[in-house]
């Protein structure tokens, strides 16, 4: 494996600088758009007359649609190319946004959010393995690591940038929409149909990628070559040690902190007064994705406390994310409960592109999409796991109990990472 450069942005070439930059603001939008539905979906939901069982309900669709089609669409997007594939994801998303804003009937709104597990399917693993691809292009033995996490950061802004000005706008135009006869809620959505339709011009005028055959034969061809991809694909996780090690501990990490980005809300709401609970809950959601692009920031230059060591970097990260996943737990009141959640937040940021990177040094071109919806499909899985496990442990204890079990599953991968140190270690010799 050849050595690495380090990363310095004024260094690279003017290609590998654009490229950067395109992909930021790509990421950005796609994640703004998104952002501006999840500080709403679930008020939403209850305008529309669902109780807590029908949106459970709802979010299982989303997940099972996703798990099903997580690893076909992944072949696919090695097979016929990854900008079709997005674009086919932007308008699974526009459809989903259609049928919600169209209707009140549980059914339909199930097939709004199959959309949602298609979109998310569809976005798998394409753009990112793109940007990868073409980065070790324009910038050959460069160090991936700074520029993912440059893009990371961009993600995670776009998400907290959309989550407040989603959250403002039913404020601000909910009369407007009451008086047409639509929920107050639907101004955001209708705000991300509009971004999402930004994000399918930008997609095609700024996303450029060598075409492949685009035919109906072609088409087929991919579907056709989806068993062989994901086969080999798997064959390739079982057989690189590094890749399963990485892959069975991200699957412990997300069995950890899943449960507790998914049910804080829940935690934190009783520790505040009622009158302005959801305008907090709402402030510290945006307020977390701020914090993990903060994190994302922060990852290259704690990686280069690690010497560049990736899975060194990693193994601190988990081990810090254990250590702060239990102090949350601990906390009794709303601003020990912020502080300590920023600080974990901040830490998730962190370790998300030291993963990536090694991932991405393990895989070949061919198969990098693949791979991609592979790893989120193995995150996917560990996350519900999680989530069923914290939910039983919930509701027999309570939610810190749960959650500082769940931090067991974090000390379980900081080992898994420090097998795979050892093992990369060996592989560079």
């Amino acid at each position: 494996m050849a050595t690495e450069v380090e990363f310095s942005f004024a260094a690279l070439n003017k290609s590998a600088r654009r490229h950067i930059r395109v992909f930021q603001i790509h990421q950005f939008l796609d994640r703004f758009a998104m952002g501006l539905t999840v500080a709403v979906v679930a008020l939403a939901l209850s305008d529309r007359g669902m109780d807590l069982f029908q949106i459970s309900l709802l979010f299982g669709v989303y997940s099972l649609t996703t798990m099903a089609m997580e690893l076909p669409f992944g072949g696919v997007a090695d097979s016929i190319g990854r900008k079709p594939v997005f674009l086919a994801a932007v308008v699974a998303s526009l459809v989903s946004l259609a049928l919600f804003l169209s209707t009140s009937d549980f059914h339909v709104l199930a097939l709004s959010f199959a959309f949602i597990g298609f979109g998310r399917a569809l976005r798998s693993g394409t753009l990112d393995a793109w940007f990868v691809e073409i980065f070790k292009t324009t910038a050959p033995n460069v160090d991936i690591q700074p520029a993912l996490a440059k893009a990371q950061w961009a993600n995670a802004v776009g998400l907290a940038s959309g989550a407040i000005l989603g959250g403002l706008l039913p404020d601000l135009l909910g009369d407007v929409a009451k008086s047409l006869g639509f929920s107050i809620y639907d101004v955001s959505y209708v705000a991300s149909f509009g971004v999402m339709l930004g994000v399918f011009v930008f997609t095609m005028l700024a996303i450029v990628e060598t075409p492949r055959p685009m035919n109906l034969t072609a088409l087929r061809h991919g579907f056709a070559n989806v068993p062989t991809v994901i086969r080999d694909a798997s064959l390739l996780a079982v057989r690189h040690p590094a890749l399963s090690i990485l892959l069975a501990a991200l699957a412990f990490f997300l069995m950890a902190t899943n449960p507790v980005e998914v049910i804080w809300p829940t935690h934190a709401k009783p520790m505040l007064d009622e009158d302005y609970a959801n305008t907090v809950i709402g402030v510290v959601t945006a307020t977390y994705f701020f914090s993990i692009a903060f994190g994302a920031f922060l990852s290259p230059h704690i990686n280069r406390l690690f010497k560049r060591r990736h899975a060194m970097t990693l193994a601190a990260a988990f081990a810090c994310l254990a250590g702060a996943q239990i102090a949350l737990a601990l906390q009794g009141n709303i601003i020990g409960f912020v502080a300590v959640f920023v600080l974990y937040s901040v830490i998730l940021g962190i370790s998300e592109t030291p993963a990536s990177s090694i991932l991405h040094r393990c895989v070949e071109d061919r198969q990098r999409s693949t791979m991609l919806s592979l790893r989120s499909l193995i995150q996917q899985l560990g996350g519900a796991l999680g989530l069923i496990l914290t939910g039983t442990v919930a509701e027999i204890y309570s939610t810190p109990t749960a959650w500082i079990v769940g931090a067991v599953f974090l000390v379980i991968a900081v080992m898994l990472i420090l097998v795979l140190v050892r093992r990369l270690a060996v592989d560079a010799e």
